[in-house]
């Protein structure tokens, strides 16, 4: 019971903390936070890294109309590199093949607008194009392949521009490591 009190305690103040950083009323917080069950862990985000012809395959989110890498939550039930195939499929129509893991990444150390109120680890996936056409789907309403210095605008929310300059530098250099936030 003293575990119970002392957690309801905790959460109320970071409904509180949350409402003001977000100017959101403290009761949505509390239930956003209600509907949260379960040891808290930080939530999985894969993204497919596809170049063709020295270009970046990008997808435009439908619903603010700019640019990312195509991917999102990953499923339970499909590893991280499946999850991030089937994204790719989803959001673009082509086929590919996950080969390597580029970075892993915590949202919360990059310049991702706007913040989230829960915790995101990012994974990058290079993935390589054995099939499919361009094919927009509910989420996405455009599919292109972009060169580094020619970038469209992008939905910072999902993938900064830092981010995709890494990818290209991965592209050029398939030997770096995979890469990850370092230690403070």
């Amino acid at each position: 019971p003293y575990d119970v009190e002392r957690y309801n305690q905790i959460r109320e103040i970071a409904a509180e903390m949350t409402s003001a950083q977000f100017d959101v009323e403290p009761v949505r917080i509390r239930q956003f936070f209600a509907a949260e069950t379960g040891y808290a862990t930080p939530k999985v985000d894969v993204r497919g890294v596809v170049f063709r012809d020295n270009k970046l395959l990008l997808v435009r989110e439908s619903c603010e109309g700019k640019w990312t890498l195509p991917g999102g939550w990953g499923d339970v039930g499909s590893s991280p590199a499946e999850n991030a195939v089937r994204e790719v499929r989803e959001e673009s129509g082509f086929e590919v093949r996950a080969q390597k893991l580029l970075a892993v990444f915590d949202r919360s150390k990059h310049p991702h607008e706007p913040p989230f109120p829960f915790h995101i680890y990012k994974m990058f996936f290079l993935c390589e194009l054995v099939g499919g056409s361009p094919k927009l789907s509910s989420e996405t309403d455009g599919v292109d392949f972009f060169s580094e210095d020619a970038l469209p605008e992008l939905s910072i929310s999902r993938t900064t521009p830092g981010q995709i300059h890494r990818m290209f530098e991965h592209h050029r250099n398939p030997n770096l490591p995979t890469d990850f936030d370092p230690m403070p």
